[in-house]
């Protein structure tokens, strides 16, 4: 494969560099020369004085739920998981255009905005059975050499509750579902163990890993974490489990966040939020210190649970750093840093996991070569400012330039 030269680019900011890339991984730094002259079969892309960052990595979106590109519309949910359940039921069809067609839409635009690694989950259930999950399944198809993308057939309407759902998930794994999904063991399902039995044997039949949606509060989250947990040691599933959203689970105390880290260090269990508002904010600091995986998603975006979203993970680096209450250039970095290699890391363990607030990889010699070219000064002003500026790199080659698929 031809070498690529990125030209005159700021690795996290600093000095001016060029990079060569070759068989999809950086093969040489070296300070900027503008007299180089590149090799005659070399691809070169101008940086021109940008900042090179790792890739985005969205380890919690619903391609099969966004209204991207459509009208605008009243938001119509009711209260709790069921209800929106109910709510998204009663509408998905009638969008003003297909399900494969949003899906797609969604993933394009993922990457035009500098998204290159993605974890996606797909309903499955007795209302929609294979059809939502068909359709991220195509939508990776059409985009398989500008990302990369994992699917998990998601349960949204548990597993329980309506006869035949367990058997329309492992027809979704037995059709190429890469993770297996789980949610609410106790508050949606109310038999955790029952639950868990399916969610846990299904991906120990099929050797996938496992990503449980939790939004269950107070002591409730904190008992379904610890059986999950508990499973994850018997089974010997140790790096193979990831707790979405979670974020009632850190308003208990003290001891029970305190626990929880530990638990989630040692059994190598990896947590993904999507930053969300209110009380409720996971302790990153005290996660990636003690080397618990985080990553960032976008979740649902302008559909029928919800009117935010709008596919930029840079938009929802800030708002990482925005509910946190970030100010520090460091931490305001460290936002960028869990949103992309953070993510990373969950998404292939052999990606070291994020080791302080300090640690910026993702863009040394033997990296893998995805990244996104940004203006800005620094790089905390590049997640203020969002600019519209980009270059998107994946497997060495550019993908997108100024919005748009190249």
């Amino acid at each position: 494969m031809p070498a690529t030269l990125i030209r005159q680019v700021r690795p996290w900011g600093g000095a001016p560099s060029d990079i060569t890339v070759t068989d999809g991984r950086i093969r040489a730094i070296a300070p900027h020369d503008p007299l180089a002259t590149p090799t005659p079969d070399a691809a070169v892309v101008e940086g021109r004085g940008r900042l090179l960052l790792p890739s985005f990595s969205d380890v919690h979106v619903h391609l099969d739920s966004n209204r991207l590109g459509l009208p605008f519309r009243e938001h119509t949910g009711a209260p709790g998981v069921w209800g929106m359940t109910m709510n998204d039921r009663a509408n998905w069809r009638h969008a003003e255009t297909t399900i494969g067609e949003r899906a797609e839409t969604a993933l394009r635009m993922m990457i035009e905005r500098g998204t290159t690694r993605v974890r996606s989950f797909a309903q499955v259930d007795v209302d929609c059975r294979l059809e939502k999950f068909e359709a991220v399944l195509a939508a990776r198809e059409t985009h398989r050499d500008r990302a990369d993308v994992e699917i998990i057939a998601f349960p949204q309407a548990g597993l329980l509750l309506e006869d035949g759902s367990a058997a329309i998930l492992e027809e979704a794994l037995k059709n190429g579902a890469d993770v297996m999904g789980g949610i609410d063991p106790c508050a949606l399902d109310k038999d955790p163990v029952r639950h868990l039995d399916i969610v846990f044997g299904l991906a120990e039949k099929y050797r996938v890993p496992i990503d449980i949606h939790l939004h269950e509060p107070g002591e409730l989250g904190h008992f379904s974490a610890g059986l999950i947990a508990e499973r994850t040691r018997a089974l010997g599933m140790q790096g193979n489990v990831t707790i979405s959203h979670g974020y009632p689970l850190w308003g208990v105390s003290e001891a029970h966040t305190r626990a929880l880290i530990e638990t989630w260090a040692e059994l190598d269990i990896s947590t993904a939020t999507v930053a969300p508002g209110g009380r409720f904010q996971l302790p990153l600091a005290g996660l990636v210190a003690a080397g618990v995986r985080v990553g960032l998603g976008e979740d649902g975006q302008r559909d029928y649970w919800s009117p935010y979203g709008n596919a930029d993970m840079l938009d929802r680096t800030w708002q990482l750093a925005f509910v946190n209450g970030y100010r520090a250039d460091h931490l305001i970095e460290h936002a960028l840093a869990v949103a992309t290699v953070g993510g990373a890391s969950i998404l292939d363990r052999s990606v070291p996991r994020l080791s302080s607030v300090t640690d910026r990889p993702g863009t040394a010699v033997g990296d893998a070569a995805g990244f996104v070219l940004v203006p800005g000064d620094s790089v905390s002003a590049a997640v203020m400012d969002r600019p519209a500026d980009r270059t998107v790199i994946h497997g060495g080659r550019v993908v997108a330039d100024q919005l748009a698929l190249v």
